[in-house]
């Protein structure tokens, strides 16, 4: 086991939990560029930890994640310029008479790139919002940029599973 892993299996478990007690205080924010609230929901929290409903993501990539969502909420809220827009179809979680069925939906990804001092270093992330339907729109990834090595590739360029 190398020293990294060490670290990330020594930490993972505190950085876990106080990155869900802070992202449950969240609630909505507004952003300016959107010029409306955007939820942290359950379903970007779940969308941290998992690319697909039962494909989690490795250690590596949840660990970093996690660590930096306290990014987030500060970047919508000060987002005046959209970096990247996508529509796609995606199928979707129903509920119709008591039972979940897959439905296809539009979906819409708003993504705002923000470089964010973090003590004496700058750290660039991507903060994608989605949108389902007509819904309201809710915070869907955060993006941590930087040169990755083959073991944690952090963006694929597909706004669904980022």
């Amino acid at each position: 086991m190398s020293a990294g892993t060490e670290i990330l299996d020594k930490n993972f478990e505190k950085i876990k939990s106080d990155a869900e007690t802070y992202y449950a205080s969240i609630g909505e924010v507004h952003c300016p560029y959107l010029n409306e609230a955007v939820a942290f929901n359950a379903k970007g929290l779940k969308h941290i930890k998992f690319k697909k409903d039962s494909v989690a993501r490795s250690r590596a990539d949840q660990f970093i994640r996690l660590k930096y969502i306290r990014f987030a909420q500060r970047i919508l809220e000060k987002s005046h310029t959209l970096q990247e827009y996508k529509e796609s179809k995606v199928f979707e979680n129903k509920k119709a008479d008591n039972e979940k069925e897959k439905v296809l939906q539009d979906a819409k990804y708003f993504s705002f790139i923000a470089i964010i001092l973090d003590g004496v270093t700058r750290k660039r992330f991507k903060i994608v919002v989605k949108q389902v339907g007509g819904g309201k729109k809710y915070f869907w990834s955060i993006i941590p940029f930087w040169r990755s090595n083959k073991d944690l590739k952090l963006h694929a360029g597909d706004l669904e599973e980022d």
